[in-house]
């Protein structure tokens, strides 16, 4: 789409090699096989987030699959897709990478640039248990792994309950103290159409959306450009709510009492995904067979339910399996949440509008 996709985890300025299994914090959940015995002693080279999303790539995709395979996985990470794009542009025609999980568009710009093969669905079983509009991106070029999600978050100590609308974050009386993303987030086109529909537009009638976002203008304690920043604003009480926002930006502080951090997926108008994707490059170094048992893997529904659980990413895998315990807590979505309340962007609606919106999301929070 654009370059405020490219730049939506740009807050992370740090890049490592690590070793997957210096990075696995317990003991993988699924075990060596048989079959699997063709790949030990080979070796994966992986890019990922430098974030925590990365992070519960290494624990839950990249360390079970060195488990189960006996292969090694080397994982380089960094903190934005932009960072990405540029790390496999500077290889040309010798990647330093197998697999790269990155954003859409990222996908998008290497599909364009002849870099990335497209795979062979046949050769990925468990995409049979994908749905359709998650299975692929970037043309074919990247395979669907998991979906960023957003919400509303918001103080526990301000709500007893989690809002169950977007409505809320009009009220003054239930949330004086607000966040909004910043203007260059897909996350703030999303916040646009909302508020366009809670005026009665939508996306194509979107005047309505930025008269009522104007009502918000006075209330807003800032634009959320560093999600930690925005966790110490809710440790410290000067927020009450925000959004759109996603809960994976705070694993640790939603499971800590001290910050009084909730989200909720409950909004009865729907959250807003981004699909994520795998994807490799051409004449990448590793085993071909080895790249596609590492982008099946990562498909198999118990990692899947894994990574849900881990980081509050959504499992696009529809037979994902998350625990009796997990499906209590309304930050971790389950294939039947996805499958009824998830919306797509619309990517190609999208980049037409995007500049002339950031411009006037600016405009209104600005001044």
């Amino acid at each position: 789409m654009g370059e405020h996709d490219l730049n939506r985890r740009q807050f992370i300025k740090t890049a490592s090699v690590v070793s997957v299994a210096a990075a696995a914090m317990s003991v993988p959940f699924i075990s060596a096989r048989a079959s699997d015995t063709r790949f030990v002693g080979k070796t994966l080279r992986l890019l990922t987030w430098s974030d925590d999303t990365g992070l519960a790539a290494l624990r839950n995709i990249a360390a079970t699959f060195e488990a189960k395979t006996g292969a090694k996985v080397i994982a380089d990470r960094t903190g934005s897709t932009s960072e990405m794009v540029a790390k496999l542009k500077a290889g040309g025609d010798r990647p330093q990478y197998d697999i790269i999980t990155l954003a859409g568009v990222g996908a998008e710009g290497l599909a364009a640039a002849g870099l990335l093969e497209k795979p062979d669905l046949n050769r990925i079983p468990n995409l049979a248990d994908v749905p359709a509009q998650y299975r692929t991106g970037a043309g074919g070029h990247g395979i669907g792994y998991l979906l960023w999600c957003n919400s509303l978050v918001y103080s526990t100590r301000t709500l007893k309950q989690a809002p169950d609308s977007y409505a809320a974050l009009w009220d003054a009386d239930l949330a004086p103290n607000i966040f909004l993303p910043p203007p260059n987030w897909t996350e703030a086109m999303d916040l646009i159409i909302i508020a366009a529909k809670l005026a009665g537009g939508d996306e194509h009638n979107i005047e309505p959306g930025f008269k009522k976002l104007a009502e918000l203008k006075d209330r807003v304690v800032t634009l959320g450009e560093n999600p930690n920043q925005i966790a110490e604003l809710f440790r410290t009480g000067s927020l009450d709510m925000g959004g759109l926002y996603a809960p994976a930006f705070f694993p640790k502080q939603i499971r800590d009492p001290a910050y009084s951090l909730g989200a909720t997926f409950g909004m009865k108008e729907g959250f807003y995904t981004d699909l994520m994707l795998s994807v490799m490059p051409k004449n990448r170094p590793g085993d071909t067979d080895l790249a596609y048992a590492f982008i099946d893997h990562s498909l198999d529904p118990l990692v899947q339910g894994k990574m849900a659980e881990d980081i509050f990413n959504g499992p696009v895998n529809a037979k994902a399996i998350i625990s009796a315990e997990a499906r209590k807590s309304p930050y971790i979505l389950t294939p039947e949440q996805i499958a009824d309340k998830a919306i797509m962007h619309d990517n190609a609606f999208l980049a037409t509008v995007h500049d002339q919106w950031i411009r006037r999301y600016t405009e209104i929070f600005s001044s």
